[in-house]
């Protein structure tokens, strides 16, 4: 079925296998305008293999990836255009300037460089980076790093966001500042895949949640629709719970048992 006039992204079957491994097995997903998901899952679970699909960078996998309403196995990439992607660990050019590589990323996106210069430059002076507009990125702090990539991913006015653990080295009145922007840009239509291990985070700004578990999506509801099936007041508790994750408590007792001299139990 072909998505909807609402319907930005639709995952119909996906699977994907790195050789005798499935990594993928068979996700599906509509995601409408306006929403906010939180794309969660342990490590491994398929999170990032998941995006890297549809934002095109791998193409050996099972099913339909329909994008604004186009199937992305066609091999054009204009849809791309109109995607922000701010990942996990990001290589930026570090020999350029701030300003610089703002720019650059502003002209793959098909900005016209004057347009894209201005942009930046405002931009930055939001983040108070104005003054480190002209400096090597590879002199930048991890947060002045990260707020130059979150500028990066907005410059040309996305309509789709990519955001993989985009809060890393941030100071709280910087994050508080990127969660009320993702709101606001949600509330305008756009549409935002946030993911992040921060689970109070998570649970703070996504309007539905969507757990991946090897491959495969074991929850997708709002946080409240989480509770209700759950016993855990918490995301991180939900979280725990869905994954079978059930042994932090014990953990934690003989880590501190072993640090304070003890020993655990054979």
């Amino acid at each position: 079925m072909e998505a909807g006039n609402d319907n930005v992204l639709s995952i119909k079957n996906l699977t994907m296998s790195y050789g005798s491994k499935n990594v993928l097995n068979g996700i599906n997903l509509e995601v409408k305008k306006g929403e906010i998901i939180g794309y969660i899952g342990p490590n491994g679970a398929g999170k990032s293999s998941t995006v890297k699909i549809m934002l095109g960078l791998i193409d050996d996998y099972g099913g339909d990836v329909v994008i604004f309403g186009h199937n992305i196995s066609t091999g054009d990439p204009s849809y791309k255009r109109k995607i922000g992607y701010v990942p996990e660990n990001a290589e930026a050019y570090d020999n350029l300037t701030a300003i610089e590589y703002l720019i650059f990323t502003g002209e793959l996106y098909g900005m016209e460089r004057d347009v894209a210069e201005m942009k930046a430059e405002r931009l930055l002076e939001q983040f108070e980076l104005q003054d480190a507009r002209h400096s090597r990125l590879s002199s930048f702090s991890k947060g002045m790093k990260q707020k130059v990539l979150i500028t990066a991913s907005l410059l040309h006015d996305p309509d789709l966001l990519f955001w993989d653990e985009p809060l890393s080295g941030l100071d709280a009145n910087s994050m508080m500042v990127i969660q009320e922007i993702l709101a606001q840009l949600a509330a305008q239509g756009k549409t935002i895949f946030y993911s992040s291990h921060i689970m109070d985070l998570v649970e703070k700004i996504s309007n539905r949640i969507v757990l991946l578990v090897k491959g495969e999506v074991v929850a997708d509801a709002t946080f409240e629709e989480l509770k209700e099936m759950s016993e855990e007041g918490s995301l991180s508790g939900i979280f725990n719970q869905l994954t079978g994750f059930t042994e932090h408590r014990s953990k934690a007792r003989d880590f501190v048992s072993i640090v304070q001299g003890g020993q655990t139990d054979a």
